[in-house]
């Protein structure tokens, strides 16, 4: 049995050292792989590899080791399933088999995830003769949903466009008077075509990209960018910088666990909670604004260190504020849990199971409020996670109110960690990079990086391919999101479909993250 070689996010990896196999061998290490309960499928995607040819590449990641392992496989138009050993490769084949027009044999649910017209198209390096079809796209109103038939069984549609100003999904239940069977969610109407844009960079436009990638984790994106360019340009980061990328990282946790908080709250109609959190997001929110003049804290990481530094003066400003902040939102959660009716909302609503969540990848908070024991700042740490850690927060009843309890003990824990980055800041200062040198860096040629980080919904992991001159031949972006979208699938099985809003925002997944 072949095995993939493993390395660390410190390093880049030269494409000649990846094992290539054929699709059964790397099915079978990948299914080896995944017995172990602490490994997880962080990417799988596919380039042009020759005529004809499509090399897979799969990332996968123990937490009990903090190694990364990479293998590849070359595929034709068909193959076998990965997916029917290894339940994680579901969305990354369905991903694969859009994009490229390939068929993965014996997939359960072979269907588009973001319905824009195949890769095949662009590449010659497919060899396509003329005689043989362009791979048209599908579009949402040309797809099949899954059914359920029998008396008295209805369906239920919601979206894409939805009351309020929120992104477009569609979602469609099976449903016998308010009972689900099944939801069906449907995506990929904030497709933007980000990923084929980033090919032969990086260049000046890229960090924006990355920036906007999903805009309520501008640093977490950014942050796995940088590492990402860092290692393939052998550039050190001075620890002062990457304590502060690191406070910027868990400000933006904060303000987005503190918003979903009292959204959760509204959701019930419990308004004294939502109310408060409105306002004490906003206070997180402008924490990161007086770092680097923008609440989503865009401009303030960079390749190199960050743009903006901090004085004693800032300092003592910012942890007052969090101070605050902390004291007034642990306050309003505790309204939460001393609510009867909020828990009797909350409490054995949108289970989803340890072992469903661990089989179908389900990752970051999400996952941890199922009791799957994961978090990339203590399994793959990076920047200053390599000398400071935070306790890893995990429930284990998998609802709601896991959820909820979950963000609650985060925000305690990154506000403590905050305060004491910022008190003990390191004083060594040099000077910042320059801005009109972030797209000239000369990355090692003919390598795979890969960057992995713990955004605030979960593992972001970027993964960079380089061709021969040291530019971007792939690079493969996968948010928490492509992650967790069928975690609220399982979520919704046997609940009422009145409950659908509160599950729904108990996860609170990025559809323009997942897009891409």
């Amino acid at each position: 049995m072949s095995r993939g070689i493993e390395f660390t996010c410190q390093s880049p990896t030269a494409l000649a050292d990846i094992p290539v196999v054929d699709v059964e061998r790397l099915t079978e290490s990948l299914s080896l792989a995944m017995e172990n309960p602490t490994c997880g499928l962080s990417a799988l995607f596919a380039v042009p590899a020759g005529p004809q040819t499509l090399r897979l590449y799969a990332i996968t990641s123990d937490a009990a080791d903090g190694k990364l392992q990479a293998i590849a496989g070359d595929v034709g138009d068909q193959y076998p399933s990965v997916t029917q050993h290894v339940s994680q490769a579901h969305w990354f084949e369905r991903e694969i088999a859009e994009q490229w027009g390939v068929k993965p044999l014996g997939h359960p649910w072979l269907k588009p995830i973001r319905f824009h017209r195949s890769y095949r198209q662009d590449h010659d390096a497919w060899g396509r003769t003329g005689d043989q079809p362009i791979v048209p796209g599908i579009l949402p109103a040309e797809n099949d949903y899954f059914r359920v038939e029998g008396d008295e069984i209805h369906e239920v549609a919601v979206g894409p466009v939805h009351a309020g100003v929120i992104e477009p999904g569609h979602f469609r239940f099976q449903c016998h008077g308010e009972h689900v069977f099944t939801l069906e969610i449907e995506l990929g109407y904030q497709h933007r075509g980000v990923a084929r844009r980033l090919v032969g960079g990086p260049d000046k436009r890229t960090l924006h990209y990355m920036e906007t990638l999903a805009g309520d984790t501008s640093v977490g994106h950014a942050s796995a960018y940088c590492q990402l360019v860092e290692g393939l340009a052998g550039i050190h980061v001075p620890v002062r910088y990457q304590a502060l990328r690191a406070i910027g990282l868990e400000l933006e946790r904060l303000a987005n666990h503190t918003g979903d908080l009292g959204a959760l709250a509204g959701d019930v109609g419990y308004l004294p909670t939502l109310s408060f959190c409105g306002r004490i997001r906003g206070d997180f929110l402008n924490c990161t604004m007086l770092i680097c003049g923008s609440r989503f804290g865009r401009d303030l990481v960079r390749p190199g260190g960050v743009r903006y530094d901090v004085d004693a003066a800032m300092v003592e400003e910012l942890l007052k504020r969090v101070r605050t902040a902390q004291r007034d939102v642990i306050g309003a959660a505790d309204l939460l849990w001393k609510s009867a009716s909020v828990m009797a909302r909350f409490e054995n609503t949108g289970i989803v199971s340890q072992d469903t969540a661990e089989a179908l990848g389900v990752i970051g908070m999400a996952g941890r409020a199922s009791g799957v024991d994961r978090d990339a700042r203590r399994d793959f740490p990076s920047g200053y996670f390599r000398y400071r850690q935070i306790p890893v927060a995990t429930w284990h009843t998998g609802d709601a109110f896991a959820r909820a309890y979950v963000r609650y003990l985060e925000i305690k824990r990154s506000c403590e960690f905050v305060g004491e980055v910022l008190r003990e800041l390191p004083s060594t200062r040099q000077a910042a990079p320059q801005s009109e040198s972030w797209h000239e860096l000369k990355l090692k040629p003919e390598a795979m990086h890969v960057a992995i980080v713990e955004g605030w919904r979960g593992e972001i992991c970027h993964v960079a391919l380089t061709d021969q001159l040291g530019r971007f031949a792939h690079y493969q972006v996968v948010d928490p999101s492509f992650h967790n979208w069928i975690g609220l699938s399982m979520a919704l099985r046997d609940q009422q479909i009145s409950d659908f809003p509160l599950c729904n925002k108990s996860f609170n997944l990025s559809y323009c993250g997942h897009d891409l």
